[in-house]
């Protein structure tokens, strides 16, 4: 690892942004140190933490620099300050709860040297409570605009695991060229978290940039560490960022032909999350989604503006499935019982 600032900048700025981390940050911080490859900057942001995981950073792993921010920006802001301040030509975010492999940098760095045609890649997410089950391949982006990780919950031996290209990267363990990532102005602040990092490559897909799935680049996640996988934030969150994400990117052909497929998942949700007693959360979500309706407009000039790419290439990358973004819960179900048996085996 690169340990201090000189004339030459590092190929990579590994970004990992805190918050109240002290159960997991230590762990990752051990496993970024420990990588084989070796051109690379840490920067650790920390989010107005109050449980001390910030403290004494520097001095326990060497060449670490700490930005502390006096309040918590969010996942999106936080983060786009951490890229003006990265000083490498890629950026790498990995999440506090993340814990990469020792050749996980070198695998990526490997990848973007051999195929230059893409600019931003994604990591094999595999759980931390169970390495033997996916978390993600990978993101899927369905023509309602509903979007999520690729092979969640699937064994690994069922999992992609051949390199190939994907709509998206999974932001907790994912690399991006840089002039890219800062031309498409981040990650949108307005999103907060949530669906931040899907919105992000899809512009970055607008744009003409592709994305490269390596899935030799292997990383544990726990996963929603901070706020719960379905807890009230997450759910507001989620679907609230799922119709502005629809309005700014989906271009005008489209945006048309799929409106109905976007409605009607709306409507799904709605029913779903009111039935298992989440009502409070998502009809805030949808109410604040209209509310915030002119901004997403106006973030829409802006986007569909900039696009590069044929129509019939974007929509080529949407998944088509009638059932595809219904069907997730009952996965996630599967690899609930599949993650306990897995936790009784070790006892």
């Amino acid at each position: 690892m690169t340990t201090a600032p000189t004339d030459s900048p590092p190929l990579l700025s590994v970004i990992v942004l805190n918050w109240n981390g002290a159960a997991c940050l230590p762990r990752c911080m051990d496993a970024l140190v420990s990588q084989t490859f070796s051109d690379y900057e840490v920067l650790v942001l920390d989010n107005a933490s109050t449980d001390h995981s910030a403290d004494g950073l520097e001095e326990r792993w060497v060449g670490v620099r700490v930005v502390r921010f006096e309040r918590n920006l969010g996942f999106a802001a936080a983060n786009n300050r951490g890229a003006e301040l990265a000083r490498g030509r890629w950026l790498v975010f990995l999440n506090n709860d993340a814990f990469p492999q020792r050749d996980w940098l070198e695998k990526l760095a490997a990848a973007a040297s051999a195929a230059p045609q893409y600019s931003f890649f994604a990591s094999r997410l595999v759980y931390a409570s169970n390495p033997e089950m996916v978390q993600a391949t990978g993101d899927v982006v369905h023509v309602s605009g509903c979007a999520w990780p690729r092979d969640n919950g699937l064994p690994i031996t069922q999992a992609h695991l051949e390199q190939g290209e994907v709509f998206s990267a999974c932001a907790a363990a994912a690399m991006y060229d840089r002039s890219a990532f800062l031309q498409a102005n981040g990650f949108d602040e307005h999103f907060a978290s949530h669906l931040e990092d899907i919105d992000l490559g899809f512009r970055l897909r607008l744009g003409g940039c592709r994305c490269l799935y390596v899935p030799e680049a292997v990383v544990a996640h726990i996963g929603s560490a901070s706020y719960g996988v379905e807890s009230e934030h997450t759910v507001y969150q989620v679907q609230r960022n799922l119709i502005w994400m629809y309005i700014a990117d989906m271009p005008s052909k489209l945006f048309w032909k799929y409106l109905p497929a976007h409605i009607f998942a709306n409507l799904v949700f709605l029913i779903y999350y009111t039935l298992r007693g989440q009502g409070k959360a998502v009809w805030r979500a949808k109410l604040d989604a209209l509310r915030g309706l002119r901004l997403a407009i106006q973030r829409r000039r802006l986007v569909q503006a900039n696009r590069k790419v044929a129509l019939e290439e974007i929509d080529r990358l949407f998944d088509h499935g009638l059932v595809s973004p219904y069907l997730l819960g009952r996965r996630g179900a599967r690899f609930r019982a599949s993650s306990q048996s897995f936790t009784r085996q070790r006892e």
